[in-house]
């Protein structure tokens, strides 16, 4: 039986921000994936971004991590940003099986590769490649921007009804203007990254 080789797209979400979490998710699309439906989340509406995940969930095999603003601040935003992605294939790793199984692949006979977008890999045990911009070549990778894009950004909707004098749900955490002025106004919110500048 020959062997079948899986990809795993790796992308992140969240590591511009000056609040709250860095997100990422890994993802493995069946061969009959809708890949037209795909593209780099950033450029899709929030409407496509929402109707594609809720495909990719029914379809792909995925896993999603999240690292919090404590954490952030505590080994800096590129090592939680490898985090997320080491947690994110942990997950997916527990949903490989049974989705095997139900896609008719054989678990026994399968390779993994990954692909994550940006220029460094996090520490996950298959062979793993990096590439900047990949999230606008690669389905897999595009779905694992979606993903991530969408979890968070709910999140950030979420600490909006905490905190609802910050903005959240309309700038999700990003240093706009806005966001930076009511910081210096009023302090930093209890999701600020204290280790990034406002």
């Amino acid at each position: 039986m020959p062997i079948n080789l899986l990809q795993v797209g790796f992308d992140e979400a969240g590591r511009g921000p000056l609040a709250g979490p860095v997100s990422a998710a890994a993802v493995i699309l069946p061969d009959d994936f809708p890949v037209e439906i795909l593209n780099d989340s950033k450029k899709l509406s929030e409407k496509k971004r929402n109707a594609a995940e809720i495909i990719i969930r029914q379809k792909a095999c995925w896993g999603i991590g999240l690292v919090d603003h404590k954490e952030i601040d505590r080994i800096n935003i590129l090592q939680a940003t490898m985090l997320a992605m080491r947690l994110a294939f942990d997950e997916l790793n527990t949903k490989l099986a049974e989705w095997c199984k139900s896609n008719a692949i054989a678990y026994d006979k399968i390779k993994i590769a990954a692909i994550t977008d940006g220029t460094k890999c996090p520490d996950v045990p298959v062979e793993c490649r990096c590439e900047p911009k990949a999230d606008g070549k690669y389905p897999c990778v595009m779905a694992a921007s979606i993903l991530a894009k969408t979890y968070r950004d709910r999140i950030m909707v979420e600490m909006d009804k905490l905190y609802p004098e910050y903005g959240y749900a309309k700038h999700k955490g990003y240093p706009t203007p806005a966001h930076k002025k009511i910081c210096r106004q009023i302090g930093p919110s209890p999701i600020q990254r204290h280790s990034f500048k406002y």
